[in-house]
């Protein structure tokens, strides 16, 4: 019984784990939609992201017989750009797949997850992220548009979002946390996104004996200050 648990294990860590040399990243477009902000900014407030103090992880968990020999993730973005127009509603940000850290240790406690994957294990999973899951060389960036729905007085308001990734948009209804101060505002979060809603498949091998679950658990933080 040993070998055959051997050889699984093996087997997983070569098709989950391998690792390529990933090529350096494509200069990033314009965003066309970050010119509205330009034009707002003669008549209203507008805000800049400050991606030093904003954050968007990712939390995706395993699934399937053999999910005990797998583990869950936590990938992050720590480099958000994009405006906020608070009279307007409105807010606009994207960020770039190939910048997305990991499974930095901080996160997955924070997550609770107990175990952390070795550095191996996490270069390889980065790299079938990027390459086999999101193709991110076709579709590098995930761009999102939030509009206000209702709430507008309240600390506790419903953003209207839209989801661009893997060349894909879906929108959806998200209660959101908003805190405002002379300085800006921060907004934060959390809600579930499914990976097939934007046609991607979810890792999978050994004929679905290990797989990553479609459901992707997303949290936000986004902090916006007046621009210098």
């Amino acid at each position: 019984m040993k070998p055959i648990r051997t050889y699984l294990a093996l087997l997983v860590l070569v098709a989950g784990c391998a690792s390529t040399t990933a090529p350096p990243p494509a200069p990033t477009p314009a965003a066309p939609a970050f010119g509205w902000y330009r034009d707002a900014a003669r008549a209203q407030q507008v805000l800049r992201i400050d991606a030093a103090l904003s954050l968007i992880t990712v939390t995706v968990r395993r699934g399937g017989t053999f999910a005990r020999m797998g583990h869950d993730h936590v990938v992050a973005s720590r480099s958000i750009e994009g405006f906020v127009a608070p009279d307007a509603g409105r807010a606009d940000f994207r960020f770039r797949l190939d910048q997305m850290t990991v499974d930095e240790t901080d996160l997955r406690t924070k997550a609770g997850l107990a175990t952390q994957p070795d550095p191996d294990a996490i270069a390889g999973t980065r790299t079938n992220m990027l390459t086999r899951v999101l193709d991110a060389e076709r579709f590098p960036l995930v761009e999102l548009h939030a509009e206000r729905a209702a709430g507008k007085g309240d600390k506790v308001q419903t953003l209207r979002l839209t989801v661009t990734l893997h060349g894909v948009s879906r929108t959806l209804d998200v209660p959101t946390t908003i805190e405002r101060d002379a300085g800006g505002l921060t907004a934060s979060g959390t809600f579930i996104l499914n990976q097939s809603d934007f046609g991607i498949t979810p890792m999978s091998v050994m004929g679905g004996a290990l797989t990553v679950q479609d459901p992707m658990e997303l949290a936000f933080r986004i902090v916006a200050a007046a621009q210098g």
